[in-house]
């Protein structure tokens, strides 16, 4: 067909003109896997994906920015010390569950991050492990009769009854432990007409619980243990969101009329003059709700994180926090206008595994 013959309306739309695209413009590639004659890492692997599209590209971000936090050297203003990022990791109580739990553990006994967040099952969860193993099933298998046979399911996960009848037996002693230092802090506090609060060592805070928690377990596979070892802080604002809650609450009977009590005041204190301490801060959120948000309040502290990586599969189209994309807390000032920042759409277990792989476990950043 002549150029002539062509409909004038149809060919201006098809065939509109582009603009001319900039020298430097990323080209969509992928893996050659033949330019590799040996095994191939997950550095070389993630590199490959950078330019893939999609949340591959989102993926080789995440590794970019998070390499950039582990080597980020400067000089603290207020103290004239050198200074590294401060790395705030947030995770969901389900990724515990799951056998992340290892590479998490990695991280904190390493010390390649500096302060947790993370809900009530991300803290028992761990404990409950050191005393009976999870088990794989399926997604599909039916409540009722998993019911029936004392079984409890985290998607396709299996937690016997009996694990948390265990931990009640390890966790019980120790909350009388507790209460018993709590009441002779508190005796010595009247006696010297001190203030009754957290820094008197009169009330406990979550974090100095959770502290405790892990030096009593005293095993190597779990990652509060290493936190405690390594002086990491761990952060759960909803601690008796769970397991731990009901062993607090029946212990308010077994003791009554005395009771633990848990400082949240003292620890959003922690946690924010951390963030407001840090020289550079980072976050790397594995899921949504309230750690997301926890960790991201506390950055706000501080003008916003100058790193951000979420990995999670909410969306944005309900509102919801877990949804929001990085570019959502910038608006709040939870992320500085000048920070990197990725979000990744997947779930944590496919990918942080291959992150961790390609940024904290490389050679050289270890």
């Amino acid at each position: 067909m002549s150029d002539s013959s062509k409909p004038a309306l149809a060919t201006d739309a098809v065939l509109k003109p582009s603009v001319e695209m900039s020298a430097d413009a990323a080209k969509v590639s992928g893996i050659e896997f033949d330019s590799y004659k040996d095994n191939i890492t997950a550095a070389d692997l993630v590199d490959g994906m950078s330019n893939m599209g999609f949340q591959a590209s989102s993926l080789g971000k995440a590794c970019n920015i998070i390499n950039e936090m582990i080597k980020w050297e400067g000089v603290n203003e207020t103290t004239g010390e050198p200074a590294k990022c401060t790395i705030f990791l947030g995770y969901t109580s389900n990724l515990i569950s799951s056998g992340l739990r290892s590479t998490l553990k990695y991280l904190v006994k390493n010390k390649m991050v500096s302060a947790i967040v993370t809900t009530a099952g991300g803290i028992e969860e761990d404990l409950i492990k050191c005393l009976a193993p999870t088990y794989l099933g399926e997604f599909s298998l039916p409540g009722g009769q998993l019911r029936e046979k004392g079984l409890n399911r985290i998607g396709n996960l299996l937690v016997p009854n009996d694990n948390y009848c265990k931990f009640e037996e390890w966790i019980v002693p120790i909350l009388d432990k507790m209460l018993e230092e709590q009441e002779e802090a508190a005796a010595i506090a009247a006696e010297k007409k001190e203030t009754n609060d957290a820094d008197s060592g009169v009330w406990w805070t979550p974090s100095k619980m959770i502290d405790r928690l892990g030096k009593e377990i005293d095993n190597e596979d779990s990652v509060l243990y290493w936190a405690h070892k390594n002086q990491i802080p761990i952060f759960c604002p909803a601690l008796t969101d769970g397991s731990i809650g009901d062993m607090l609450f029946f212990h308010t009977f077994k003791a009554s009329p005395k009771q633990l009590r848990l400082d949240i005041v003292a620890d959003i204190r922690k946690i924010n003059s951390m963030a407001m301490a840090a020289t550079k801060a980072g976050m790397i959120i594995l899921g949504g709700g309230i750690i997301k948000h926890h960790i991201c309040n506390a950055c706000l502290m501080r003008n916003g994180a100058d790193y951000a990586v979420y990995i999670n599969t909410g969306q944005e189209f309900d509102g919801s926090d877990a949804g929001a994309r990085p570019d959502e807390a910038i608006s709040w000032g939870k992320i500085r206008t000048d920070a990197q920042h990725v979000k990744i759409y997947a779930d944590v277990t496919l990918v942080f595994p291959l992150i961790v792989a390609a940024t904290f476990a490389r050679k050289e950043n270890k």
